[in-house]
């Protein structure tokens, strides 16, 4: 009988799935940069080809979610709960699923952005996927927290990357209010359905920085214990 390759993971080392879980979840929200490329010059089959790979790491995100969760034993730490991790992995999969999102509704609607706004998005979406890679980073420092007990250089070395993200975050809250300024003042010469969705999509943008920096959160909490 095959083993699988969660199973795999485990024997290596018991945190190596949800960093690998966290590295796909990564690379889901990593893909809407060129699938923003794409719709803005309204290259719609770029755009689909794109939205389609999205889908497709959302969904492989989805396999790795199952089986942790299938194969994460009650006793299994002393230093992390499986509670905790599993609050972990869930965060870490709403990232992945507002990715998807984000894509689903633009390509769907063939959403065009105005030229007021398209240029600050771009660097709107930059600094959001910036979080993700950077929760990203952190995660993956979870094998050496536990190898040193959650003690030493490595807690500073963590606690100076969370720090990072929460500051990545604040500046993507700035930058939310300034798209939303903008497009307020382009309201009246919009169309009302495209005005609710691109607030909409200016929104769910954000809540990618909210939802990296929540897994610095979590993570934080775990090295708080």
């Amino acid at each position: 009988m095959p083993t699988s390759p969660i199973l795999n993971m485990f024997g290596r080392s018991p945190i190596r799935p949800l960093e690998a879980h966290m590295a796909k979840v990564h690379a889901c929200v990593k893909e809407l940069g060129p699938f923003f490329d794409a719709v803005l010059v309204e290259n719609w089959v770029q755009a689909e080809l794109i939205q389609k790979e999205i889908a497709r790491l959302e969904h492989d995100a989805d396999n790795l979610k199952r089986e942790l969760r299938s194969h994460l034993p009650n006793n299994l730490f002393t230093a992390v709960s499986r509670s905790d991790l599993l609050d972990l992995l869930n965060v870490q999969d709403r990232l992945a699923n507002k990715a998807e999102d984000i894509a689903g509704v633009v390509f769907g609607r063939k959403m065009v952005f105005p030229d007021p706004i398209a240029h600050k998005y771009t660097d709107f979406l930059k600094r959001c996927i910036e979080a993700s890679k950077q929760a990203n980073i952190a995660i993956h420092e979870l094998d050496e927290l536990l190898e040193t007990g959650f003690s030493g250089s490595e807690v500073k070395l963590v606690d100076e990357m969370i720090a990072k993200l929460s500051k990545i975050e604040r500046e993507t809250d700035e930058q939310q209010v300034q798209l939303r300024q903008i497009l307020f003042g382009l309201e009246e010469i919009l169309p009302p359905i495209n005005v609710i969705f691109l607030y909409k999509i200016i929104e769910w943008t954000g809540d990618l920085a909210d939802q990296a920096r929540e897994i610095g959160d979590r993570l934080q909490i775990l090295v708080a214990q």
